[in-house]
């Protein structure tokens, strides 16, 4: 049994432009006291190739987490252009949330991300092969999915008695 529950997840600029940084909020239950801070971590799997080409975000400790109903914003930088392969840019890549603790992951929340140019006509050339020369990277735009999928993990809470 999960001590901690997502209840929900809501971006707060979905969509966006591809620069932009990621911001949501996250609400999620607590159902007995818990000794440590949990962990959440944002991953954006641009290949789904290689995970050499994931990036970690950012991290965040939240903590001291009461029993009950908690919820925290977390925003998290962009990924880096040049850390993705040209041919993974446009179309669908994946936003993960994970959930820690005391470095055992309990929970993670997938988005299907999908990278467009800002006008339709540049992304059909695109596609077509004859967008030629370098991304334009400030001309894209991002847009997740509404519907996560979640995989939650069994772990040792060791939670506080009274």
């Amino acid at each position: 049994m999960s001590i901690v529950n997502i209840r929900e997840v809501t971006f707060l600029n979905n969509p966006a432009r591809f620069s932009d940084s990621y911001e949501f909020r996250v609400t999620f239950e607590c159902i007995a006291p818990l000794k440590e801070d949990l962990e959440w971590k944002l991953i954006f799997v641009s290949s789904p190739d290689s995970e050499q080409f994931d990036q970690e975000l950012d991290d965040c400790m939240v903590g001291p987490v009461p029993v009950g109903v908690n919820t925290f914003t977390f925003s998290a930088p962009p990924p880096e252009p040049s850390k993705i392969p040209k041919e993974d840019v446009l179309g669908v890549a994946a936003i993960i949330l994970t959930g820690s603790y005391k470095d055992q992951e309990f929970v993670r929340v997938g988005y299907y991300q999908n990278t467009e140019y800002d006008d339709p006509l540049m992304t059909e050339a695109w596609r077509d092969g004859k967008l030629k020369g370098d991304i334009q990277w400030p001309r894209l735009v991002r847009s997740l999915a509404d519907k996560p999928r979640v995989t939650r993990f069994t772990i040792k809470w060791s939670v506080v008695s009274f």
